[in-house]
């Protein structure tokens, strides 16, 4: 019986006191309903979502079928007891599920007129303007773990990204996709604060995060010394991605979103990872030995590393899904780089080396006859 039911009875009783003891006693000794995990329901909720659509259109075709083993994914990551993994796959589909909802709110005639997604526009800014001012460093303060303040950070920024160039996209191609953008904007508001709802206690303590603009510095060396003939012109693709992902890590790191900054950072390492030169594959016993050094490294000490922790999440699932033989790139770059990265970018900031003094060469040449 629920609580607005007895009272209801309570009141309806003429013995009041005694049949509201009686009550009380039958609600006390009542099974409380089951929790429910939010997490787990965000992805059932979306998974009905694509499961349900019926559209043909070819935007909704081609999310389909990017958002689909994402999906399916997570929800295996957070079957095996991998939840910020799981949320982490998650923070690539929400946006991109939610957006599509919130452009099929809109009529035919609305997603093809520049007047109406321009009202459209102008009343979001108004919903929106809180999260629009550049988000604090504390924003997050208070959200634990580790792993889920990142999550939290990293989605912050986009607001305000995606509702800015929302309008000029819209004007340079169609008010659809302008409202795509728009949504996207809802969404990462929606997902900060749903990574707020998921917060529970915790006795570690916070990783040691700091700016780490030394690491950042070093991959974009990396990433620039790599980019060369043939693999900047066949591999073009990656390298956008792998520098719009350190892109986002500096900008946080700027921002005071440590949390984020540092998620970004090893996200970068991880899609930088391809472009290396090839290295000779780790047999998988091997993988899985390093594997459990660096369990080891992260679950000890008392110190929230749950970022690491998704990584070698991230690693353990590759290694477990591969057939025999194959190569399992996620988990090789994991030992060999993210997870070692990782842990240095929470540990003392590295010594920037001393900057040359500039040089300034002068040639005289004397030309003839003057």
């Amino acid at each position: 019986m629920n609580p607005e039911a007895c009272f209801a009875a309570m009141k309806t009783s003429r013995r009041f006191p005694a049949f509201a003891l009686a009550l009380a006693a039958l609600v006390a000794a009542s099974p409380a309903a089951p929790k429910t995990d939010p997490l787990a329901d965000d992805i059932a909720r979306w998974q009905a979502f694509v499961e349900n659509n019926k559209s043909t259109d070819e935007g909704w075709t081609q999310l389909k079928q990017a958002v689909v083993p994402l999906l399916t994914r997570a929800s295996d990551a957070l079957r095996d007891g991998n939840r910020w993994l799981a949320l982490q796959r998650m923070a690539v589909v929400r946006p991109n599920l939610a957006a599509r909802a919130y452009r099929e709110e809109r009529s035919a005639a609305a997603l093809q007129d520049e007047a109406a997604f321009e009202a459209e526009w102008e009343r979001a800014g108004k919903t929106l303007q809180r999260d629009l001012a550049p988000p604090s460093g504390s924003a997050l303060d208070g959200v634990r773990p580790a792993a889920l303040r990142a999550l939290g950070e990293a989605a912050l920024p986009q607001v305000r990204a995606y509702y800015e160039s929302s309008l000029e996209y819209a004007r340079a191609t169609k008010p659809e996709y302008g409202y795509l953008y728009v949504g996207t904007a809802y969404a990462e508001r929606d997902f900060a604060a749903f990574c707020r709802t998921l917060s529970e206690p915790s006795t570690l303590r916070p990783p040691a995060v700091r700016p780490i603009g030394p690491e950042l510095d070093a991959l974009e060396a990396e990433l620039l010394t790599a980019y060369r003939p043939p693999a900047s012109i066949d591999r073009h693709g990656e390298f956008i991605g792998a520098s719009a992902t350190l892109k986002e890590a500096r900008e946080l790191d700027a921002a005071g979103l440590r949390y984020g900054a540092l998620l970004r950072y090893v996200q970068a390492l991880l899609r930088f990872a391809p472009l290396r030169p090839e290295s000779p594959a780790v047999p998988a016993e091997e993988l899985s030995r390093r594997l459990d050094a660096f369990d080891g490294q992260l679950s000890s000490g008392g110190v929230d590393h749950t970022i690491g922790q998704i990584f070698l999440a991230a690693a353990r699932a590759d290694l477990a899904s591969a057939k025999p033989g194959a190569r399992t790139p996620i988990a090789e770059a994991a030992a060999a780089d993210l997870l070692p990265k990782y842990l240095a970018a929470v540990g003392p900031a590295p010594k920037r080396p001393p900057k040359a003094a500039p040089e300034v060469t002068v040639t005289l040449v004397r030309w003839p006859y003057t």
